[in-house]
């Protein structure tokens, strides 16, 4: 059964003021031109015309729009304190062993100094040793591949954060 009705989460994004809405996406990235992109394109039938319009604007960011919405991204395995949203994300380090958070903090900073930003993956769902892998993997990436990199999981990372935002019931 379909139905023609704007889920309520959704309706009620759209309906939010603009400042309201700003924040709202701006908690989602913290990207100025993907928030504003978004907040033109209101309002969004269904949550797939939102998600499309995401990846449409993230699909079309700078590099330096990229390295703003990078700077809102706390290292893997240092969750932002006090944002449940980072915890959450970040989950599969949480438990995981001092060693491997310890390598992780090693590989962060190696990823850091040779890209000049964060370590930056789609973390929900990935185990500790599946982030590891990944940054000694992309490592050895060129700045252009792994920017490009950095957009599709960023473009993953805000599709998560946005049906959070309008899926919600309350």
């Amino acid at each position: 059964m379909t139905s023609t009705s704007t889920p309520p989460g959704l309706a009620r994004f759209n309906a939010l003021e603009e400042s309201a809405a700003s924040a709202a996406l701006h908690e989602a990235c913290a990207s100025t031109e993907w928030a504003r992109r978004l907040l033109a394109a209101r309002p969004y039938a269904t949550a797939e015309d939102l998600y499309t319009a995401s990846d449409a604007a993230m699909a079309e960011l700078s590099t330096e729009d990229l390295q703003e919405a990078m700077a809102g991204h706390p290292p893997i395995g240092r969750p932002k304190p006090g944002d449940p949203a980072s915890a959450r994300e970040q989950a599969g380090m949480a438990g995981a062993a001092e060693e491997l958070k310890a390598e992780m903090l090693e590989l962060n900073l190696a990823y850091q100094e040779k890209f000049g930003h964060v370590f930056l993956i789609c973390a929900t769902g990935r185990t500790g040793e599946q982030m590891r892998d990944a940054v000694k993997e992309r490592i050895g990436n060129a700045p252009e591949q792994e920017r490009e990199i950095v957009r599709t999981e960023l473009g993953r990372i805000n599709r998560i954060r946005l049906a959070r935002l309008v899926e919600e019931d309350a």
